[in-house]
């Protein structure tokens, strides 16, 4: 989906408020918490950012063996 700048700042402003339904990308959309709405932004942002949202980290384990 293509979001806009406005759509990121709507679900804000509707975060702010504590309203639990704001249109997104033309469509109504009824969030069922507070974190749905968080995610959907972040999702929104990190688009908007260029950033696919796919992450991942690579870890090494560490031993006291230095094994």
């Amino acid at each position: 989906m293509a979001y806009t700048q406005a759509d990121a700042d709507r679900l804000r402003s509707a975060i702010a408020k504590g309203a639990s339904e704001v249109e997104v990308n033309g469509e109504r959309v009824r969030f069922r918490s507070l974190a749905d709405m968080r995610a959907t932004l972040a999702m929104i942002e990190n688009e908007l950012a260029g950033r696919s949202g796919a992450a991942f980290a690579i870890g090494y384990p560490k031993t006291p063996r230095g094994l």
